[in-house]
């Protein structure tokens, strides 16, 4: 993309996998609940990433809304001007690439389109909404790019303004994370209207009830990690900095950044005890406490307070790298050959390990659909994007198993869908995996299937043809032998007739597996607009292969 002065960065540039196409600088903006970020980088030779600048906005995004379920009308005008502002910033570097990522008060709000469609309109901004799943993931990536903790396993709190992402990871391996409903807007509009609509005085029975409604929430999520045995806690969001700035401040010392500062339980404890015994003038002047938080930092710090209780932490560590530098080194350092993991293809075979009794069959299934889409792209002229899709419903078609086989392909929809282990997937990613793999057999998609009609017209052309790839693929591999090693394919356009030949072992018997994937063929006929005949090996004219 080439930007103007004048004109919004755009995220156009980028393909349909999310990775760039060749600007030599690279934007993520994340859009939380409370506050907007922008990061604006470099990309280095190494795979890293030079800093340009960075921008921060308070948004309040999810204020107003009714316990997040909606996203006010004059939250969706700031929101989209701060986004306008953002992209103006990005784009006055020249051509760039730029991803934007939205958190707990778009994806929670059932009016989330009035905000996407805008940013899409208005400003030709594609906004990704995330799960809070891979939030605490992308999280995870921004801080062991801002902290030596690598070798250490770790527990990473991030309060957000709606939610609260807690994750333990060791190396850049993710072991468990869970987002929580808790966030410093949605627990004062619950607990401390008064301090917006007064003097900001803190009735002590509303903190109280604060501690007691978080303490019970946090019981189980704490119960869960703990097992883990965490050696470092790590702070990254703004409560969490500004608390140590404060604490910092508290002891009469300076800090030029807030990354790699500590604070203690023992500062916490009286920070807590300070902001809620002062009205919000005397709030104003503790030094450390950002005057645009002096509201929201109430029930922000009593959170923190009880995340240390429960997670018995002596002391937090801040990362000042957290969602914006995680997806900006995600989405762009990984093409450069610098990654530190493959989180996608690793969850989708953690997934199918724990719950397909033949998790060897769907990965040998994979491999075929691969194949076929390869051997076929010369019809359907679809990118690599849709062939991850492709593979990585392959992988998972058959979890729903786990639940019974009667409609397991509806199971696995189901598990697919709602699975807290896929990480790396956005939401539509993952709502594209679902659908391929739940028409993996049985009925072919149809309109009348709510799950299918929500879809774009495009994004269900797509499912069409890479769940009729994916059928034809199982019938290849009908006796979960893989007695099919590969594919080939003859595309003879003048006859729109496309031959597709399974190749195996010599003498191998494959009778069953041609039946199985002439039974199963229908849907990719009718999705590519062609007859399909399935053959043992012959002579091909080498010029009419599809390679």
């Amino acid at each position: 993309m080439t930007s103007t002065d004048n004109a919004p960065a755009q995220n156009a540039a980028s393909d349909s996998n999310g990775q760039p196409n060749g600007a030599a600088i690279k934007a993520a903006i994340d859009i939380g609940t409370n506050s907007m970020h922008l990061v604006v980088a470099r990309m280095t030779d190494d795979g890293g990433f030079d800093m340009l600048t960075s921008e921060k906005e308070m948004v309040r995004l999810g204020q107003g809304g009714g316990e997040m379920k909606q996203l006010a009308p004059e939250a969706i005008e700031r929101g989209i001007s701060a986004l306008g502002r953002m992209a103006a910033v990005a784009s006055s570097f020249g051509e760039v690439d730029l991803v934007a990522v939205a958190t707990s008060a778009v994806r929670e709000a059932t009016n989330k389109n009035d905000f996407l469609d805008r940013a899409r309109d208005e400003l030709d901004i594609e906004v990704e909404v995330i799960s809070g799943f891979e939030e605490a993931r992308l999280i995870h990536v921004g801080v062991l790019l801002a902290l030596p903790v690598f070798d250490k396993r770790l527990v990473l709190v991030d309060i957000g303004g709606g939610s609260t992402e807690f994750l333990v990871g060791q190396g850049d391996e993710a072991l468990e994370a869970r987002s929580m409903k808790l966030g410093a807007i949605r627990l004062t509009e619950r607990f401390f209207d008064g301090i917006v609509d007064g003097d900001g005085a803190v009735d002590p029975e509303a903190v109280e009830e604060c501690r007691n409604y978080v303490r019970a929430a946090l019981a189980p999520v704490s119960y869960e990690l703990m097992g883990h045995q965490p050696e470092i806690a790590i702070g990254s969001s703004g409560t969490a900095s500004t608390i140590a700035a404060m604490a910092v401040a508290a002891r009469g010392e300076g800090a030029r950044q807030m990354n790699g500062v500590v604070f203690s339980a023992a500062e916490l404890a009286d920070i807590v005890e300070s902001v809620t015994t002062k009205n919000t003038a005397e709030r104003n002047q503790i030094s450390g406490l950002d005057t645009k938080r002096v509201d929201i930092i109430v029930a922000g710090s009593i959170l923190l307070d009880e995340v240390f209780r429960a997670f018995e932490i002596e002391q937090m560590t801040i990362s000042e790298f957290a969602l914006r530098e995680g997806v900006l080194f995600d989405r762009f350092g990984r093409a450069t050959g610098r990654e530190l993991d493959d989180p996608r293809r690793s969850s989708l075979l953690r997934l199918a390990r724990q719950l397909d009794p033949d998790p060897a069959h769907a990965e040998h299934t994979a491999h075929l659909s691969a194949e076929i889409f390869d051997r076929t792209r010369r019809l359907h002229g679809l990118d690599d994007h849709a062939r991850e899709i492709l593979e990585a419903a392959a992988i998972v078609h058959n979890v729903g198993l786990f639940i019974s086989h009667s409609s397991h392909h509806k199971h696995s929809y189901y598990v697919i869908r709602n699975s807290e282990q896929l990480t790396g997937f956005s939401e539509q990613e993952i709502e594209l995996i679902a659908t391929v793999a739940r028409y993996h057999r049985k009925s072919h998609p149809s309109e009348k299937h709510a799950e299918f009609a929500a879809l774009s017209k495009d994004d269900r052309q797509l499912v069409r043809l890479l769940a009729g790839i994916l059928r034809l693929a199982i019938g290849l591999d009908r006796r979960h032998a893989a007695t099919v090693t590969s594919v080939r394919a003859l595309i003879d356009r003048e006859s729109k007739m496309l031959t597709i030949e399974p190749v195996g072992e010599e003498a191998a018997d494959l009778d069953l597996e041609l039946y199985a994937a002439r039974e199963r063929s229908r849907l990719l006929a009718a999705a590519l607009d062609v007859s399909i005949q399935i053959t043992l090996p012959r002579q091909l004219e080498s010029e009419h292969f599809s390679s």
